[in-house]
């Protein structure tokens, strides 16, 4: 049996999701889009209490790299074979986040900031859509001197393959930035993901910085789109911006880059040697779909979870869609005990 221990880090913010089942008004009094992923800003200030006040509210540990990382450990059902670092406040929600991740399986490497209290994720799903506004406080908090410290260094060195959200560039690209020359040097797959348009659209120079070392682009087609409309490409077809974003400059050769790009019932789009293969995914009838919060990490983590294993493209897209539909069954990224994938 490999040595699976450590095998998969995830690096990113972590954010406790407060969920609810709001309305089109409470959207549009907060400017808020169907299907997005937005920072929060003073507006969205009494948000987050009238939330709690108005609506039912569920507390679910949530961060994208996070909840990938948390999905990829469950399907692997391998103990300790993912770990994950990202920055929490010393307060009980962060505990909350600890106890969760643990019971989880994951090895967490926290950051504990002093000053801020630990993140937030407003989650507002309206027709089983979810609309996402981020107020980061401690996660915004991570320092490069965190990771650079020996115990934590340890699994960047472990690990095989790296997963690190978009959202991540907004705190600390100087840790993508080591973390990605690390794995060239040593051949190590390192993936990232879109992650919003606005990632992609106001973080453009450090999301182009981290592309070369970028295996594997994981995005959604409307985070496609908006990065074909950003580089000037004048194309909104996706089969083509995943190869064009397979084609951008790679800082090695080792690995041919690979985009994969979801597309809500619609087919995953895999850009590989110049070349798309689609795959269908499993349809739900809309009367089971609970919310999409969680939906795209769960792919990811479900596809890395047999990445890892190197199994074959196709039976990694297989485990995306299957962990993702078991997904948006349920409120927020959580799952069942076990798994039932083959």
């Amino acid at each position: 049996m490999a040595d699976y221990k450590g095998i998969l880090l995830g690096m990113g913010n972590p954010l406790l999701d407060i969920s609810a089942v709001v309305d089109q008004d409470f959207l549009t009094k907060y400017d808020i889009k169907a299907n997005n992923a937005i920072l929060s800003e003073d507006k969205h200030l009494p948000m987050y209490d009238e939330m709690s006040s108005k609506y039912k509210v569920e507390y679910i540990a949530g961060g994208a790299t996070q909840n990938s990382i948390r999905v990829a450990q469950w399907m692997l059902q391998i103990p300790g074979a993912t770990s994950y670092m990202g920055s929490i406040g010393k307060d009980k929600y962060g505990e909350e986040m600890i106890k969760n991740s643990k019971s989880a399986g994951v090895n967490v490497h926290y950051y504990e900031d002093e000053t801020a209290p630990t993140g937030t994720c407003a989650v507002c799903v309206v027709g089983g859509e979810r609309s996402l506004i981020a107020n980061l406080s401690a996660a915004n908090c991570y320092k490069v001197e965190h990771l650079k410290r020996p115990e934590n260094w340890a699994l960047v060195e472990k690990a095989k393959y790296i997963y690190i959200a978009g959202f991540f560039l907004t705190v600390s690209p100087d840790s993508i930035q080591l973390v990605a020359e690390h794995a060239v040097k040593t051949n190590k797959v390192f993936t990232m993901n879109l992650s919003a348009p606005f990632i992609c659209e106001f973080f453009k120079d450090v999301q182009e910085k981290a592309l070369p070392y970028v295996d594997y682009v994981f995005g959604n087609e409307t985070e496609a789109r908006t990065f074909s409309k950003v580089h000037g490409w004048e194309t909104d077809n996706v089969e083509e911006i995943a190869i064009k974003i397979s084609r951008l400059p790679k800082a090695s050769g080792t690995h041919k880059r690979i985009t994969v790009i979801t597309q809500g019932a619609d087919p995953v789009v895999v850009a590989q040697d110049g070349k798309v293969t689609t795959y269908p995914v499993i349809l739900l009838p809309k009367e089971k779909l609970v919310d999409t919060n969680g939906a795209g990490d769960a792919f990811v983590g479900g596809f890395l979870s047999r990445l890892v294993l190197e199994k074959p493209i196709a039976e990694c897209v297989r485990a995306g869609c299957y962990a993702s539909n078991v997904i948006i069954q349920r409120s927020g990224c959580t799952y069942p005990e076990k798994p039932d994938f083959n």
